[in-house]
């Protein structure tokens, strides 16, 4: 259990001088400051990017050399000196040809297991594993597929480097390039059982062209076999365009879901607590939309933002709703309660009123689907 202590303290804006247990050292400022003198607090998380990453040997930053070879595998589209990897771990420079440092798409470096139904995926309150919608076409049960499993496979690389990340760990992973899993291995745990496998991670973004040779052979299993097995994926959204397109493909034809992290409005503070310019993500969002009214059985798009303490707060989440809302209102949003880890520790879990007011503007914005996942979590701390 996490010691009390780590986040009880108050800690002080480096800008304004306020103080606060909602302040984080590894932020440097206040979320106030983050909207008010965005470059000066900017400056200070970079800082906190830097050491994350070179903890693990990866660059601070998304390299941008003007004389390197730009990777467009991802929305980053780091420009990578000779010799030198790109941000996200796996791409490397070797004189003037961009190579992985695996075989992709042959195979990846990745974990995997089985969770049955009802899993704690973002969905499961409106999937099919979770309540049988859509049966009997995408779902065995015209209810909780209990008895039936979710092959859950969780990538050991990531395009952001949010310093509060519940599932750091990718980055050992991305580091001893280990373990690797092929394709066919992969395709060996699907048994009569999983009606479902889901990317997450890390993200699936780094190593998509494995997802995808996945995917292809999951795909033929299902029209051979007439299997029911759903391809959902859990990603930050910052894809190349032309790989997103196959993604959306693939859960569309299967019955699976596709979920967004939205992780913050304000382009300073994503930025802040993520490393990179998440601007790309909202495109993606708006073009993933676009195929929702090919399948009404079950809802193929739908978005989460988790509520860290002191920073994403109602002003973030209406903006977020608001452009969810605008597109179509229909679309599930999950609000989820935050747990220190990391490089957030000195932060507290999520207030219970700060989860309610959050879900109070959300739907305020005219969303007709908010959830609020991880209610366990909250308390009276703030």
């Amino acid at each position: 259990m996490l010691s009390l202590r780590s986040w009880r303290k108050e800690k002080i804006c480096n800008i304004c001088g306020a103080r606060s247990i909602t302040i984080s050292e590894a932020l440097g400022a206040c979320g106030n400051c983050y909207k008010n003198n965005p470059h000066e607090a900017l400056h200070l998380a970079i800082k906190s990017h830097f050491l994350s990453r070179a903890r693990f040997g990866l660059p601070g930053e998304p390299p941008k050399d003007p004389k390197g070879v730009k990777c467009k595998i991802c929305a980053n589209e780091c420009s990578i000196p000779n010799g030198d990897i790109g941000f996200c771990g796996l791409v490397k420079n070797v004189n003037g040809l961009l190579r992985y440092r695996i075989q992709i798409p042959k195979e990846g470096i990745l974990e995997w297991y089985y969770e049955m139904h009802p899993t704690n995926c973002v969905a499961w309150w409106f999937c099919p594993g979770g309540t049988g919608r859509g049966y009997p076409k995408y779902a065995v049960k015209n209810d909780v597929e209990r008895g039936y499993a979710n092959l859950a496979i969780f990538y050991g690389a990531c395009n952001l480097d949010c310093l509060f990340c519940q599932n750091w760990f990718y980055r050992e992973n991305v580091q001893k390039l280990w373990p690797r899993v092929s394709v066919s291995e992969l395709i060996s745990k699907i048994n009569s059982f999983v009606t479902c496998i889901c990317f997450f991670g890390g993200d699936p973004s780094p190593q998509i062209l494995h997802a995808l040779e996945v995917c292809k052979a999951v795909k033929n299993r299902i029209v051979n076999g007439k299997y029911i097995i759903r391809i959902c994926w859990e990603t930050n959204g910052l894809m190349n365009l032309t790989f997103l397109d196959r993604v959306i493909r693939f859960s569309l034809e299967s019955g699976g879901i596709i979920k967004f992290d939205l992780k913050a409005w304000n382009p300073v503070l994503y930025k802040g607590l993520c490393g990179v310019d998440g601007s790309i993500v909202y495109r993606n969002f708006m073009y993933a939309s676009k195929f929702i009214k090919e399948r009404s059985e079950v809802p193929l798009l739908t978005a989460s933002t988790l509520l860290i303490p002191g920073y994403i707060d109602e002003e973030e989440i209406r903006n977020i709703a608001r452009f969810i809302a605008s597109i179509d209102p229909e679309i599930p949003y999950s609000l989820l309660a935050f747990y220190p880890n990391y490089m957030l520790t000195d932060l507290p879990p999520t207030s219970r009123s700060h989860a309610n007011r959050c879900i109070k503007v959300a739907k305020e914005e005219g969303l007709r689907n908010v959830h609020l996942g991880n209610s366990w979590l909250l308390g009276d701390y703030y």
